[in-house]
């Protein structure tokens, strides 16, 4: 089976290897650029690029420089890295069409989950496979849970909640983004839909319930304790 390509760039080589060596452990083909015309050379040269990690701060061209030219051309996904924390650079970011913006410092652990959430949603992974983890297996095919091997019957929207929940596990997740993703955009319900939803999904996974923590005033993040 072919290798998913990301594009790395960052004009800091201990930077660009950090994520290198992450995202190989999970099976990915990384390609890297120190700069932003390097990156479009590099994204030009090679078909079949799932996913660019860029950098906002480079030499030669910016991140926002390197987007808004891809973006004329394609809509894959992008990943932001600053080590800016402003909320202008976060809008403009979204603005020019990028996916996800995550500040610097950041754990290495949680881009990588949240590649993995991206190109779930871009369709990129293959869904037909069983996600695993904690004792906790989701076979999206069959449209089953097994906890520790039992069989646990879940409702249809229990099955996607905890779907979304393992998929973007270590990502803290607004109630409001959560109903987008779950109940889809069309939905105007009160989001205290999301607690009493929980709250059930809790109960029916016993112990394991326990992973899915309440990030107060927010909503929740979905953690498996190593």
């Amino acid at each position: 089976m072919e290798k998913i390509k990301i594009l790395v760039v960052d004009d800091e080589s201990r930077m660009r290897k950090l994520v290198r060596d992450f995202l190989v452990r999970q099976n990915y083909e990384v390609l890297e650029a120190p700069d932003g015309e390097a990156a479009l050379d590099v994204f030009y040269e090679n078909k079949g690029i799932a996913l660019i990690i860029l950098d906002v701060m480079m030499p030669k061209m910016t991140g926002w420089e390197v987007c808004r030219e891809i973006r004329e051309i394609s809509e894959v996904p992008i990943i932001m890295l600053t080590a800016k924390t402003d909320e202008s650079d976060e809008l403009q970011g979204f603005e020019l069409g990028v996916d996800e913006y995550i500040s610097k410092p950041f754990s290495p652990r949680i881009l990588v989950a949240r590649v993995e959430a991206i190109l779930r949603r871009a369709n990129k992974l293959d869904r037909s496979e069983a996600i695993e983890v904690g004792g906790i297996a989701i076979d999206q095919q069959a449209h089953m849970v097994t906890v520790d091997g039992e069989r646990v019957e879940l409702s249809y929207k229990e099955f996607e909640l905890l779907t979304y929940f393992v998929e973007n596990k270590g990502i803290a997740l607004s109630r409001e983004k959560i109903l987008n993703h779950v109940w889809d955009f069309d939905y105007y319900g009160d989001a205290r839909t999301i607690d009493t939803h929980v709250k059930k999904l809790r109960s029916k996974l016993g112990a394991k319930g326990e992973y899915i923590k309440t990030i107060w005033g927010m909503g929740y993040k979905f953690e498996v304790e190593a």
